[in-house]
């Protein structure tokens, strides 16, 4: 072939192909009022839905994920959702299971909505839909998350899933798909927790005089943080730095930012560092 066709050829090829493959998590925190039942945090989600649309005109591909915040949570510690079956509480607990999904649909709508204003589409995946079992060996084909084109991307997030044993059902974590995403999806470069109120992993609880920011961070180290338990039915900060440092081993780049603050994570693109950690 003609030299100058192969140099066009590859100059189209680096127009069309994506130059990274970006997971994101948005926090329940960060786009919710953990505190609050059914709070959305309505301004976080356009600055964070803004950066991504950006992200998308550059060629790049996205696959996000997202927190329940007081959409999942609260009810979900009302009813012990995440201890599965009670013989007591059975009742209202299937009642429960409904609203929480009903309720992680109507949080999704949110982002969707955003995301469509900045001319992006996003195609929601329900776990409840394609998902059983808990923890990231939960079971569920996510090849679909490979399926996306110049103006979509596919999302989904935390939510009570069915568990085919005596539980019956159980809390399925944003963090959880993070893994199985991150480890799977072939050629992820990048992987983003984008947290609701620190700059990402402190040494100390953020209210705590002293704290300040680890930069890098591998699981050799020890973090002294807060589960806010009466709000959180997960592993909150804790699961979160467990799950990256698993999802490290198979990508380059991960990292736990401000999510108030998304402008960083196109920083971290173009340059290969931001404020945040690193987590090795």
């Amino acid at each position: 072939m003609n030299t100058a066709i192969c140099i066009t050829l590859l100059e189209d090829m680096r127009l069309t192909m994506p130059n990274n493959k970006i997971v994101i998590k948005m926090g329940g925190g960060l786009i919710t009022d953990k505190s609050q039942y059914k709070a959305v945090l309505q301004e976080r989600i356009n600055a964070v839905c803004k950066v991504v649309a950006q992200i998308k005109k550059n060629k790049d591909s996205i696959i996000l994920v997202h927190g329940a915040g007081s959409f999942g949570h609260l009810q979900a510690k009302k009813w012990s959702l995440q201890n599965g079956f009670d013989e007591d509480i059975i009742e209202n607990q299937r009642k429960a299971v409904k609203s929480v999904r009903d309720d992680m649909i109507e949080l999704n709508s949110y982002i969707l909505k955003s995301l469509n204003y900045y001319g992006i589409e996003g195609i929601p995946n329900p776990p409840s839909t394609w998902a059983n079992g808990l923890g990231p060996e939960f079971n569920g084909d996510i090849s679909f998350f490979n399926d996306e084109n110049d103006n979509s991307i596919q999302i989904t997030f935390g939510d009570v899933v069915d568990v085919h044993n005596e539980r019956e059902f159980g809390i399925l974590s944003g963090d959880d798909l993070m893994v199985r995403i991150c480890k799977e999806i072939p050629d992820v470069t990048h992987c983003i927790f984008l947290l609701g109120d620190t700059e990402g992993l402190l040494s100390k609880p953020p209210n705590e005089e002293g704290s300040e920011l680890i930069t890098i961070w591998s699981k050799e180290q020890e973090i002294s943080g807060k589960h806010e338990e009466n709000q959180d039915v997960t592993g909150g900060i804790f699961l979160k730095a467990e799950s990256a440092s698993e999802i490290s081993q198979k990508v380059d780049h991960v990292w736990m930012i401000d999510g108030r603050k998304p402008e960083r994570i196109l920083e971290l693109l173009q340059t290969g560092n931001t404020i945040g950690t690193k987590v090795i």
